[in-house]
C-alpha cells in the first residue's frame, strides 16, 4: 500500500502555518541559478541576464539595492543595474581560482531589498588550453651501468599543466634512439609517469652518452608540448642498482604533527657488496620547495619525518620521489614515489558572514519579517566544516535554514518597542568535530515606533469647584496626560469634548490650552 501524508488528520491552522512558513523561506531565499563560461573572457563580456532568469523587474533593481558578492572575495562580476545583466570585470584565471580541481564553481550571491530576498548563483569555469606541459628541470642525467639488464625501468620526471581534463597532460614521447623506448605508467589518481626501458644493451665503449629529448604533450586543441633534454651517461662496473620494497610509499599524518615527527621509512636493497652496496636516501632531484620545507628525510634510514608546520586546508596531499644511491664507483640509484595525506583536525573556529541586515524595524513587523541573512563557513572538513547556527530560544527572533550553511533571522513573536526598544541578538556558529568549536556574533535590531498607545490621563476623573461669577481668563484646574510611545507619536494635545449644560454647549463657559 503506498504511504503518504494523511492531511485530514491535520487541524485547518495547522496546515495553515505550515504554508505560510514555507512561503516565507522560499520568498527569502530563493532558488540558484547556475551559468558556465569559459576563463580568460574579456572585461565587458555578459555572463547572462540576471533580472530575466531571476524574474525581476530591471526598473526596481536600483531602488531596490541589488548588490553582489563572492565567496572568492575578488569581484570579478558585477551586475550592470541598468540592463539586468551578470559582467565581466576582472580577468578570471581558472588555475589562479582552482588550481587542479577539476570543477571550477565561482559562487556569487545576490542581495536585493524591500523585500529582503537573497539569490545564488553559480558561475562554473571552464578550462581553456591557455598552458603549456612544462619540466621543473629541463636537463635530466641518468647514469646507467653498462651491464644494466634489457628491460630495466628509469622513473623519469613528469611535466606539470595548470590546465585539467583533455588539457592536461595526455602522454609523452622519447626521441628515436637505438637502445632505450619510453612507457606511460598510470597511477590511481590520473598522473601519467614516464619511464625510460632499455631495449637494447648499451656499449659503453660504442657510445658513452646518448642525448635523448623527452615531450610531453597535452589533449587540448590545439596541442601544446614541452620538453626536458635527457642525458644518459653509460658507466662501467656497478652493475646493481638499490632497489625500493615498493613503488609508491602511502601515509596518513595528523595536521597537528610537530617537527621531528617520524612519519614512515622508505627501504631499498641493492644486490652488490661493500660500498656498491651502502645505501643513502635523498629527496629526488625535482622535488619542490615546499616538500623540502615540510619534510626531511634521514640518509642512512630513509625514515621520513616532519620538518614543517602541516596545515591540511592549505594543501591535503603531498607526493614526492625519494631517490636511494648506492656508494660504488660509478654510483647507481633506484626511485620510489612517497603520497602523505594530512589528516584533518578540529583547528578551524567558524566564521559568521552577515550578509545583509535591516535595522531599525517597525515594531508591528508581522511575524516572519526577515532581519537579516547570514551564512557560516569553516574550512575544516568532514564532520570538523559542518557548521550549525543557534540563536537563544528566549530571543523573539529564530533562524530559519536553507541551502549551503545559509539562514535567515525572522521574527519569532511580536515586538514592542516600549518594553524593550534594541535587541542584542546572540548568533552562535558550533562545528561538529570533537570537541567541537564555535563563535559567536551579536546583531544589534533596534525598533522603530508605531503609534500603538494611547495617551493616559494622570487620573481618570478630575473635580474642579469654582465660584459663580468667577471671572473670565482665570485658570480653574490643570490636568496631564502620557503616552508611552515616542517622538511625534508621544505628542499630546488636548480638547474637550462638545457637550452641553442646560442646551448650551460647555465650551461656551470654559476653553483649554490645546497643548
Amino acid at each position: 500500500m503506498e504511504r503518504g501524508i494523511m492531511w485530514t488528520k491535520f487541524p485547518a491552522w495547522q496546515v495553515f502555518l505550515w504554508w505560510h512558513h514555507l512561503f516565507l523561506l522560499w520568498s527569502t531565499i530563493e532558488g540558484q541559478t547556475r551559468y558556465s563560461i569559459p576563463e580568460e573572457l574579456k572585461q565587458g563580456s555578459i555572463v547572462g541576464n540576471l533580472a530575466k532568469d531571476l524574474g525581476l523587474v530591471v526598473s526596481e533593481l536600483y531602488p531596490r539595492k541589488l548588490r553582489i558578492t563572492s565567496d572568492a572575495g575578488k569581484q570579478y562580476l558585477s551586475v550592470d543595474l541598468g540592463k539586468g545583466k551578470l559582467v565581466v570585470i576582472d580577468r578570471i584565471d581558472r588555475e589562479e581560482l582552482c588550481g587542479q580541481i577539476a570543477s571550477c564553481v565561482l559562487p556569487l550571491e545576490l542581495v536585493i531589498d524591500n523585500p529582503l530576498q537573497l539569490h545564488r548563483v553559480e558561475i562554473e569555469i571552464q578550462d581553456t588550453n591557455d598552458n603549456s606541459p612544462i619540466f621543473l628541470t629541463q636537463k635530466k642525467v641518468l647514469q646507467i651501468a653498462e651491464l644494466a639488464n634489457t628491460g630495466t625501468r628509469f622513473p623519469l620526471e613528469s611535466a606539470q599543466d595548470p590546465d585539467v581534463g583533455t588539457n592536461s597532460v595526455r602522454t609523452y614521447l622519447i626521441s628515436k634512439n637505438d637502445n632505450f623506448k619510453l612507457t606511460v605508467k598510470s597511477h590511481k589518481d590520473g598522473r601519467k609517469i614516464p619511464e625510460l626501458v632499455l631495449e637494447k644493451p648499451l656499449d659503453r665503449e660504442k657510445l658513452p652518452v646518448h642525448n635523448l629529448i623527452l615531450t610531453a604533450v597535452d589533449g587540448g586543441d590545439p596541442v601544446r608540448s614541452g620538453t626536458s633534454e635527457i642525458t644518459v651517461i653509460v658507466l662501467d662496473n656497478n652493475d646493481n642498482a638499490p632497489v625500493f620494497e615498493k613503488q609508491v610509499y602511502e601515509f596518513n599524518v595528523s595536521e597537528k604533527a610537530t617537527p621531528g615527527t617520524e612519519i614512515l621509512q622508505v627501504k631499498a636493497t641493492d644486490a652488490d657488496e661493500g660500498l656498491n652496496g651502502v645505501i643513502e636516501y635523498v629527496f629526488a632531484e625535482q622535488t619542490t620547495d615546499l616538500i623540502l620545507s615540510l619534510f626531511n628525510i634521514e640518509p642512512s634510514t630513509g625514515v621520513i619525518v616532519v620538518k614543517g608546520i602541516l596545515d591540511h586546508e592549505t594543501k591535503s596531499l603531498h607526493r614526492f620521489d625519494v631517490t636511494a644511491k648506492d656508494k660504488g664507483n660509478p654510483k647507481m640509484d633506484g626511485h620510489c614515489g612517497v603520497e602523505i595525506k594530512i589528516v584533518d583536525m578540529n583547528d578551524n573556529i567558524p566564521e559568521i558572514i552577515v550578509t545583509s541586515l535591516t535595522t531599525p524595524i517597525p515594531e508591528d513587523s508581522a511575524i516572519g519579517t526577515v532581519i537579516a541573512l547570514l551564512s557560516a563557513k569553516d574550512p575544516d572538513s568532514g564532520d570538523n566544516g559542518k557548521i550549525k547556527l543557534s540563536v537563544s530560544s528566549k530571543s523573539p527572533f529564530k533562524l530559519n535554514p536553507s541551502v549551503s550553511n545559509h539562514y535567515s533571522l525572522v521574527t519569532n513573536r511580536p515586538l514592542d518597542r516600549e518594553t524593550n526598544s534594541q535587541y542584542s541578538v546572540k548568533i552562535i556558529a558550533t562545528d561538529s568535530g570533537k570537541p567541537p568549536l564555535s563563535s559567536e556574533q551579536i546583531i544589534f535590531v533596534k525598533l522603530l515606533d508605531v503609534n500603538d498607545n494611547p495617551p493616559v490621563f494622570s487620573q481618570p476623573s478630575y473635580a474642579v469647584y469654582v465660584k459663580e461669577n468667577y471671572a473670565p481668563g482665570n485658570i480653574l484646574s490643570s490636568v496631564s496626560a502620557s503616552d508611552l510611545d515616542f517622538g511625534e507619536n508621544a505628542k499630546v494635545s488636548y480638547s474637550i469634548l462638545d457637550s452641553k449644560v442646560q442646551d448650551v454647549s460647555v465650551s461656551s463657559y470654559v476653553y483649554i490650552n490645546s497643548d
